[in-house]
């Protein structure tokens, strides 16, 4: 039976990075795990900001209000959610209706003690809005069946010269236009993570980057092996105007949760994660998500085989 893993850190401020970076080099690569994490005393908990629509409409079926407008349209609101939609996008078929009514009368016996809450795996391999404990992470659009994702076998750790309280307004900018030069995720410096489009769409974050002249750095590896087109992109808010100044405790703590999610939904290997200054050299000033990828890389998490 897996268990999880947890490496209890008690740290201060910014140098939670050196203090997990340390321990968890002693940590071996845990096969379908709970990923490790880190905590600092006290933490404070948080409630959720985004809450599956499943769960909302199971809380009103509880309540006997199936047959209310409510209901009605929070079941929309979830059949479209099952299908990586947004609220109101799209008519919604008969079968998703049917999806919709199996997945809230399933959470509906979780709720009410009869099932057991699923397991990170299988968390992380939910559609809809899959909220992993801890992790405060906010859909503006909706996850599909996983299968049906772009083929992600890479994870790109961006840094952006954006000041703190943006990574929402970029976040709906990227929503608002897909395909335009950003990521899939931004980060807050609070640790709020905003998924910002469907998990089939391909930003194009990286584009220049697919070099093989060793100008800068060694592209060797990396070369037409991590582009675009393969590679799922996070981006971390905050260092403006002082473009070294380092992530915050919060956003450590979240890609403690949000790099183990996404390796498990896509099946990616810890050494499948990079930094954007390891693809393609940035600015000599720093070097742009080197520490956080090193650290995911160093926690070992891998995912579990398909069944």
């Amino acid at each position: 039976m897996r268990g999880p893993v947890l490496l209890t850190i008690v740290v201060t401020g910014l140098g939670v990075l050196r203090a997990i970076s340390a321990l968890a080099e002693e940590a071996a690569c845990a096969t379908g795990a709970a990923p490790i994490t880190a905590t600092s005393q006290p933490i404070a908990k948080r409630a959720p900001s985004d809450v599956p629509r499943v769960e909302l409409a199971a809380r009103l079926a509880a309540t006997g209000a199936t047959a209310t407008d409510a209901y009605k349209r929070m079941r929309e609101s979830a059949a479209r959610e099952l299908a990586g939609r947004p609220d109101g996008v799209g008519d919604v078929s008969a079968e998703e209706l049917r999806n919709a009514d199996d997945a809230i009368a399933r959470q509906i016996r979780i709720d009410q003690g009869a099932l057991p809450p699923l397991s990170f795996t299988a968390l992380a391999k939910l559609p809809g809005r899959p909220q992993i404990e801890g992790l405060d992470i906010i859909y503006l659009n909706p996850l599909g069946d996983p299968a049906r994702a772009n083929t992600w076998r890479n994870i790109i750790v961006h840094q952006t010269e954006g000041p703190p309280g943006s990574a929402r307004r970029e976040a709906t900018d990227q929503f608002a236009h897909p395909t335009k030069r950003g990521v899939t995720l931004w980060m807050e410096t609070d640790g709020t993570v905003y998924w910002s489009v469907a998990e089939n769409v391909i930003p194009t974050h990286g584009e220049g980057g697919d070099r093989n002249d060793n100008k800068y750095i060694d592209n060797t590896k990396t070369y037409h092996q991590v582009v675009k087109t393969n590679s799922i992109g996070v981006e971390f808010i905050g260092n403006y105007p002082d473009v070294a100044k380092p992530v915050t405790a919060e956003q450590v703590r979240a890609w403690l949760l949000l790099a183990p999610f996404l390796q498990e939904r896509y099946g990616i290997q810890p050494d499948h994660i990079y930094a954007h200054n390891w693809i393609d050299f940035k600015d000599q000033r720093y070097c742009e998500g080197c520490e956080l990828a090193t650290l995911a890389r160093k926690l070992g998490y891998c995912p579990s085989r398909p069944q």
